[in-house]
C-alpha cells in the first residue's frame, strides 16, 4: 500500500502537465477546423507521372549505338524543359534528342508514361499540354489548370521508329547511369525488348559492370540472346547460367525450347535440369513474396488492433466505434495532403511527416470526448456500450460523408514511398508495404516503452488490473481512463494514416478492419499488446496462406472457425491477463 501511496502524492504534480497536454490538443482540433475550407480545394499532383508503349526495329537499335553528331547548340535544351522541347521538335530532332536525351533521367521517364498514358498534347504553335482522364487541361511545365483550349490541340503519337528509339533510348540513359538502380532498370527494359536487341550491346556493358547485381542480370540477359540464337553447344553453355535464373520470362523460353520436335538429347537433358531449377526459385521467391504480404497484412491487423486492445483491456467496453476513429486518421490525413497542395505545393512530396501526428492527435481528441461524453455514464452497462459505440460509428460515418461526399477520395502516394524493391525476377517489394512494417514496428516499441517505463503507464497498468485498490492509493482511474482512451484512439488514427497509402479512403474504410481488429484482441488476450503481436502474425500471415489454396471468401470463413475453436480451448486467450479485475 505504501509503494502505491507515494504515486498518489505526486498525481497532484502531474495534473497540471495532464491538462496542459489536453488543452494543446483542443488548440490543435480548433487550428484544422479553421483551415477547414482548404479540404476540397481540387489541386493537380506536382510528381504527375506518366509512360509509354514498347515496339521497335533493327535500324532503329542500331542508330542508338552510334555516336550523336548533333551538337549541344544544335539541341539547345536545357534538363529542365526537354519534354517541352521534344514536343515542338520533328521527327528528326526527337530522334537525335532520344539518341541522346538532353535531360535528366526522370524527365526521360516522365516522358515514357505521358505518352503511354496518352497525356501529352501539343496545341498552337508548338506548345506542350497535359490532359488527364477527367478531360482537365493543363499547362506544361507550369502545370496549371487552363479553360482556354487550343483549337488545334493535338495529341503527341509516336511511329513505331520513335517508339524504339524511346523505349531503347531510356534504356540507354539508364545503362549509363552511375546508381546501379538505374542500370538494373535498363537491363529489364532491355529484356523486354530481347527481340531487337544487339549482343554486342548487352556484351560492352557487362565487360564494364561492376555491381555484381547487375553484372548477374547482364550475363542472364546476354545468356537468354545466346539460347534463342545459338547453335546446340551454345545453348547448352546458356543453360549453365540460365538455371540459377528465377525470371518467369527464362522459364517461358525453356518450356518452349521443350516443346520443339527432334531436340539434341544432350540439350534436351539440359534443358530438363534447367526447367527443375528454375520452377524451384520461382516457388521460394514466390512463397517469399507471399509471407511478405502476410506479414504486410499482420501490420496492418497490429495497428488496427493495438488501440483497441487498450481500451478494450483497460475499460472493458466493446468499441463498435474504434473502426470509424481509423478512418477519421485516414481523412486527417487526406486533409493535410490538400493543405500542402494548396499552400505547400513545393514540400507535398513531404505531407505524411505532418499527417502523421495530425491522424494521431484528432482521432484521439475525439476519441476522449466519446469517452467523457458516451462511455463514462455507461461503465458497467457492457450491452448499452456496445449499442451507443455503434450509433456513435453511425453518427461518424454520416458526418464524413456529408462533408467529404461519400464517394472515396484520393490520397496520393508520397514519391518516396512509390515504386518497389526488386529481390529478383519475380520478387518484387513494395515499398510501401516494407514502410507499413517499419511503421508498425516503431509505434509498438513506443507503445511498449510508454507502457512499462512511464508514470502514466504505470497508472495504466495499476487501473487495468485492480481498479479499485488504484483509486484507493490515489489514482484518478477517471482522468486515466480518459487519457488511455484517447491513446487508443490515437494510434486508430495512426492506423488509418497508414491505411491511406496502400488502399481506398471512403467513408466505409473502418468497417473493413474492425472485425478483423477484435479478432485480434481476443485471440491475444485481452489488454495484452505481445498478445495482440502475436495474434496478428497469426491471423494475418494464415489469411494469407488460406486464400491462395481456397480463395478469399473460403479462407475468412476457416479462418473464424479455427478462431471459435480456438476460444473454446482458450477463452482467455494466448496470454491470460495478470492480477485482480475487482470491477
Amino acid at each position: 500500500m505504501s509503494r502505491y501511496y507515494s504515486y498518489s502524492k505526486s498525481d497532484a504534480q502531474a495534473n497540471y502537465s495532464y491538462k496542459t497536454f489536453i488543452i494543446a490538443l483542443l488548440s490543435l482540433a480548433l487550428f484544422i477546423a479553421i483551415a477547414s475550407p482548404a479540404y476540397a480545394e481540387d489541386t493537380i499532383s506536382s510528381n504527375t507521372v506518366a509512360a509509354t508503349s514498347n515496339a521497335a526495329n533493327n535500324e532503329t537499335l542500331l542508330a542508338q549505338n552510334e555516336k550523336s553528331v548533333t551538337t549541344s547548340a544544335d539541341l539547345a535544351i536545357s534538363k529542365e524543359d526537354a519534354i517541352e522541347q521534344f514536343v515542338a521538335a520533328d521527327f528528326t530532332k526527337r530522334q537525335t534528342m532520344l539518341n541522346q536525351w538532353p535531360g535528366s533521367v526522370e524527365s526521360l521517364d516522365t516522358l515514357v508514361e505521358l505518352i503511354k498514358n496518352d497525356e501529352l498534347y501539343q496545341g498552337n504553335g508548338g506548345q506542350t499540354y497535359l490532359l488527364n482522364s477527367e478531360d482537365e487541361l493543363f499547362t506544361y511545365p507550369a502545370k496549371q489548370l487552363t479553360t482556354e483550349w487550343p483549337s488545334d490541340l493535338a495529341q503527341v503519337t509516336l511511329t513505331n521508329a520513335l517508339r524504339s528509339a524511346l523505349v531503347f533510348g531510356q534504356a540507354k540513359v539508364k545503362l549509363a547511369s552511375n546508381d546501379p538502380t538505374q542500370r538494373m532498370q535498363a537491363v529489364a527494359i532491355l529484356a523486354d525488348n530481347i527481340e531487337q536487341l544487339d549482343p554486342a550491346l548487352i556484351s560492352a556493358a557487362a565487360t564494364n559492370e561492376e555491381d555484381v547485381d547487375v553484372k548477374t542480370a547482364l550475363n542472364t540477359l546476354q545468356a537468354r540472346i545466346d539460347f534463342r540464337d545459338g547453335d546446340v553447344a551454345k545453348q547448352i553453355a546458356a543453360l549453365t547460367v540460365l538455371a540459377n535464373s528465377d525470371s518467369p520470362q527464362v522459364l517461358v523460353d525453356v518450356k518452349k525450347a521443350l516443346a520443339a520436335d527432334d531436340i539434341d538429347p544432350v540439350l534436351k537433358s539440359a534443358l530438363l535440369d534447367a526447367e527443375d531449377s528454375i520452377e524451384q526459385r520461382i516457388t521460394i521467391s514466390t512463397w517469399i513474396g507471399h509471407l511478405f504480404t502476410g506479414l504486410s497484412t499482420a501490420s496492418v491487423l497490429l495497428l488496427a488492433a493495438l488501440g483497441l486492445a487498450i481500451t478494450f483491456g483497460l475499460l472493458g467496453v466493446i468499441n463498435m466505434a474504434h473502426g470509424e476513429l481509423i478512418m477519421i486518421g485516414a481523412y486527417s490525413t487526406y486533409v493535410v495532403q490538400n493543405l500542402f497542395q494548396a499552400y505547400f505545393p513545393s514540400m507535398t512530396g513531404w505531407y505524411l511527416v505532418a499527417a502523421i501526428p495530425v491522424a494521431f492527435l484528432v482521432s484521439a481528441i475525439i476519441g476522449m470526448v466519446i469517452e467523457r461524453i458516451v462511455i463514462r455514464p455507461l461503465y458497467g452497462r457492457e450491452l448499452e456500450t456496445l449499442l451507443a459505440t455503434f450509433g456513435v460509428s453511425l453518427i461518424l460515418m454520416q458526418l464524413v460523408r456529408m462533408i467529404f461526399g461519400a464517394q472515396n477520395v484520393e490520397v496520393s502516394n508520397v514519391d518516396w514511398l512509390s515504386g518497389a524493391y526488386q529481390v529478383s525476377s519475380s520478387l518484387v517489394l513494395p515499398f510501401n508495404r516494407i514502410a507499413i512494417i517499419g511503421f508498425t514496428i516503431i509505434i509498438l516499441m513506443l507503445l511498449v516503452y510508454l507502457l512499462n517505463k512511464t508514470r502514466f503507464g504505470l497508472f495504466v497498468r495499476a487501473v487495468t488490473q485492480n481498479r479499485q485498490m488504484a483509486r484507493a492509493v490515489g489514482i484518478s482511474s477517471a482522468r486515466i481512463d480518459m487519457l488511455a482512451f484517447g491513446l487508443g484512439s490515437g494510434l486508430a488514427g495512426l492506423a488509418g494514416c497508414a491505411l491511406a497509402q496502400v488502399g481506398n479512403v471512403g467513408p466505409d474504410l473502418g468497417q473493413t478492419y474492425i472485425i478483423d481488429a477484435f479478432l485480434v484482441v481476443v485471440v491475444g488476450g485481452v489488454g495484452q499488446v505481445w498478445g495482440a503481436v502475436l495474434a496478428s502474425l497469426g491471423l494475418g500471415i494464415s489469411g494469407t496462406v488460406l486464400e491462395i489454396g481456397i480463395g478469399a471468401v473460403m479462407a475468412k470463413i476457416v479462418l473464424l472457425v479455427l478462431v471459435i475453436l480456438f476460444i473454446q480451448k482458450r477463452p482467455q486467450g494466448l496470454f491470460a491477463l495478470k492480477g485482480r479485475f475487482v470491477d
